[in-house]
């Protein structure tokens, strides 16, 4: 019998749904806050775990609380952390610009291009709707998320059974024993 229940090791519909209404929004202002940099797709990931480890006390502020933007200003915050910590691991000042796509792009899948872009144009499209990729990332993040909470809970049964036999040194110490 648990106190608080163990995390599910599998996401809720309410927390695929989430993902599923805020992932476009939240891959374009990562991309966009870190410069369109290969990393924004790992940042928006820990973001979306640290969402999914909070998210049982997010939805209980949601529904009990009457707090409906809980969720979605909580993403907003751990947003603004993790790339502010993505900038302060930079080693050089970071130069964020936009720039226009290239014209010379769709030159690369005329002639002269790649044997995987020469067949690209014969093999069926594995794209997949946008509600797929929501789910997939939604399905990433809380499998980031449940190991951390089973990391988490090796960590307190480990400093649990330190200060119980802390405790058990410190009293058999007190006690004196006569012969």
């Amino acid at each position: 019998m648990y106190l608080v229940p163990p995390m599910d090791d599998e996401p809720p519909p309410a927390y695929v749904a989430f993902v599923a209404a805020h992932l476009d929004a939240l891959r374009r202002e990562t991309s966009r806050l870190v410069g369109a940099d290969p990393e924004a797709e790992h940042i928006y990931l820990d973001v979306l775990a640290d969402v999914a480890s909070h998210w049982r006390r997010l939805d209980w502020q949601r529904r009990l609380l009457g707090r409906p933007d809980a969720a979605r200003d909580y993403l907003r915050r751990r947003l603004e952390v993790r790339t502010k910590d993505w900038r302060d691991d930079q080693i050089y000042e970071v130069d964020v610009r936009v720039l226009p796509r290239p014209s010379y792009a769709p030159a690369l899948y005329r002639r002269g291009g790649s044997i995987a872009l020469l067949k690209a144009a014969v093999l069926p499209d594995t794209h997949r709707p946008g509600r797929m990729r929501a789910v997939a990332d939604a399905g990433i993040a809380w499998c980031q998320a449940y190991r951390r909470h089973q990391w988490h809970a090796v960590g307190r049964r480990i400093a649990f059974g330190i200060l119980l036999i802390a405790t058990l040194i410190q009293t058999m110490s007190s006690i004196s024993v006569d012969y």
